[in-house]
């Protein structure tokens, strides 16, 4: 019987086959990067700073930033990642990097967005703490010390806690409601007004790495993984120099993303509307029945029907774009496309 099944066994197709080795990929990616690195750090410490545009703060930034990590007495890396500039960014890195091997750069084929280019900076930092902060100085460099320091009392992943932001007060007020309101709908413990801003130790580095998905929120899948995480509060400063680059779009699609990739409330929330609005229904249906048996020269209004149209597609245009959020990162994810391509690839090892 058991030759006869296997006999008669169909054959998986081809896009069967490539599926399963992906997933055994994957799955084997996730173990090895669970048991630590497979090579030993050159550096203690990895800084990844993630530039788009940025000429102008490059140089004050290596000026802060070197003391500050001289100081700690240990071998140490930074990472600049060019998402993409426009500008003369790389060329301020490279100059860099001629007189001081500790600079390296990488060069994104285009703009992925903040999010790709902090993932690209991590995937290739071999310090065993990796550092991920903003070049344009408004996460100060000179609060790296406190950080390292928790990470040295044991804790995995050290954030900050931003105390007070030098942003205006529109900005001020969408991050401050953002916080909250993920806090509240997320499924995971996410702290508040903490942003990318952290250390990180190497294995939450390396398991953020082998995590396959594409639309990224990177503080809330650190946050995911778990392990020993403390908060440090800071101020965050005033941009050095030039124009930020998150712009309130960017913003808005960064809060989509958050919301989405760690919550299943608005799919709950449009289910809850469509109850409410059947029983609405419901409930108008029998005060139509009785008005018509009470008063039988009752006739129904138009304006009526036309708020109950209204208010029906409304909801379901509403449903439908919730459902759409979340069916387009379902298609992202099934594309399996890389997160990033990289240009260029300055003052690493041939590995990398």
């Amino acid at each position: 019987m058991v030759g006869a099944s296997n006999a008669t066994r169909p054959e998986r197709s081809p896009q069967v086959v490539d599926v399963v080795r992906a997933r055994r990929g994957a799955e084997e990616a996730w173990r090895g990067a669970s048991r630590g690195p497979a090579r030993l750090p050159d550096s203690v410490y990895s800084v990844v700073l993630p530039i788009y545009n940025e000429e102008e703060n490059i140089g004050e930034l290596y000026r802060r930033l070197t003391p500050v990590m001289e100081s700690l007495g240990e071998p140490y890396e930074v990472i600049f990642v060019d998402d993409g500039s426009a500008d003369a960014s790389a060329e301020r890195v490279r100059a860099l990097h001629l007189s001081d091997a500790r600079i390296k750069l990488v060069r994104l084929g285009r703009n992925f967005g903040h999010q790709a280019a902090i993932s690209a900076g991590m995937d290739v930092a071999c310090g065993r703490a990796v550092v991920v902060m903003d070049a344009d100085l408004q996460d100060p460099p000179e609060v790296l010390p406190a950080f390292i320091a928790k990470w040295r009392e044991g804790y995995e992943v050290v954030y900050a806690v931003r105390e007070k932001r030098k942003e205006t007060a529109l900005k001020r007020a969408a991050y401050h409601t953002f916080y909250r309101l993920l806090k509240r709908l997320a499924d995971i413990d996410i702290p508040l007004d903490s942003g990318d801003f952290c250390v990180m130790d190497r294995r939450v580095v390396d398991l953020l790495g082998a995590m396959p998905e594409r639309n990224r929120f990177v503080r809330g899948i650190r946050a995911w993984v778990g392990f020993r995480q403390i908060g440090v509060p800071c101020e965050r400063g005033c941009r050095q120099a030039g124009e930020p680059k998150y712009t309130l779009g960017k913003l808005m699609r960064l809060a989509t993303d958050g919301l989405v990739s760690f919550s299943y409330v608005p799919l709950r929330l449009a289910s809850i509307m469509g109850f409410v609005i059947s029983a609405v229904a419901f409930a108008l249906a029998l005060w139509t029945v009785y008005e018509k048996i009470v008063h039988p020269d009752y006739i129904a209004g138009f304006t009526t029907i036309v708020v109950a149209m209204s208010l029906l597609g409304g909801i379901q245009l509403i449903t439908l774009g919730i459902i759409g959020e979340y069916i387009g990162r379902i298609f992202d994810e099934v594309k399996g496309r890389p997160l990033y391509t990289v240009r260029e690839a300055l003052g690493f090892d041939e590995h990398v």
